[in-house]
C-alpha cells in the first residue's frame, strides 16, 4: 500500500504587542515600525524569512494613519510545507466567507417562464 502524504501546515493565533517598538521612533513613522515589528515578532516565532502580510491586516494597522497605529494586533498565522508564513486579521476570514455566503443568496434569480 502507498503512504498517504500529509501536508504539513501550522496554524496559530498570536497577540502582538506593538507599542513597545513604535514608541522608539519619531511619531511620524510610528506605522512603519509597527509593520517592522509584526513582521520581527512573526519571523521569530514562526522561524521563517518569508512572511507575506494580509492586506486586511495591512489596513487594520494603517487604518488611524501613519502617527497612530494601534497598541497590539491579534493574528492568525500559517505557515505552509514551503515555510511561506501567511499572517490575516483575526476573525478576516469568517467575515470575508459569510459576505460571499450572502451575495450568493442575493443573487439567486429565478427562472423565466
Amino acid at each position: 500500500m502507498a503512504k498517504k502524504e500529509t501536508v504539513k501546515t501550522i496554524e496559530r493565533t498570536y497577540n502582538v504587542p506593538l507599542r513597545k517598538e513604535h514608541r522608539k521612533v519619531p511619531r511620524w513613522r510610528k506605522t512603519k515600525k509597527a509593520v517592522d515589528a509584526l513582521r520581527e515578532f512573526l519571523v521569530k516565532h514562526m522561524k521563517s524569512e518569508d512572511v507575506k502580510l494580509s492586506t486586511e491586516l495591512n489596513e487594520h494597522i494603517w487604518k488611524h494613519g501613519i502617527k497612530n497605529p494601534p497598541h497590539h494586533v491579534k493574528v492568525s498565522v500559517t505557515k505552509d510545507e514551503k515555510g511561506v508564513v501567511n499572517a490575516d486579521l483575526f476573525g478576516a476570514k469568517e467575515k470575508a466567507e459569510k459576505k460571499v455566503a450572502a451575495r450568493k443568496e442575493t443573487k439567486k434569480v429565478e427562472p423565466k417562464q
